[in-house]
């Protein structure tokens, strides 16, 4: 397994992605997470606690299929408050770095009406190389 991180100078330097992420091995696809707990309730009052519970989930789903944050290849991140999220950018940069450390995938962040659960604030999919 190999993910190369491709970031052309030609783009800019990028801060907190990479512009591509090159991989060979198995494909892990995984499924959007929100903040939801255990009995399915969403819980986190602020963008910044529901971006670290479903960055938590997401990790965790990725674990059980034989993978580690190095391996992934790209998320997405769906947001229903693009000002919000702007607003807490570094404290959600640092929840990223703490959970899944400093080897950027490919990212989108993408502005939504909202999520499945109304009162989910982000959600987090993404796929990973192993």
């Amino acid at each position: 397994m190999s993910i190369e991180r491709v970031n052309p100078e030609s783009l800019g330097s990028p801060a907190g992605f990479s512009h591509a992420t090159v991989g060979s091995g198995t494909t892990i696809f995984l499924a959007g997470q929100t903040s939801m707990d255990a009995s399915g309730a969403i819980v986190g009052d602020d963008v910044v606690a529901q971006f670290r519970t479903a960055l938590s989930r997401l990790l965790e789903a990725l674990r059980a299929a034989g993978g580690t944050p190095e391996d992934l290849a790209s998320v997405t991140i769906y947001i229903t408050d693009m000002d919000d999220y702007k607003a807490h950018a570094r404290e959600i940069g640092q929840v990223w770095k703490e959970l899944a450390g400093r080897n950027y995938p490919a990212m989108a962040g993408i502005g939504v009406t909202r999520l499945w659960d109304a009162e989910a604030l982000v959600e987090l999919q993404g796929f990973a190389v192993i």
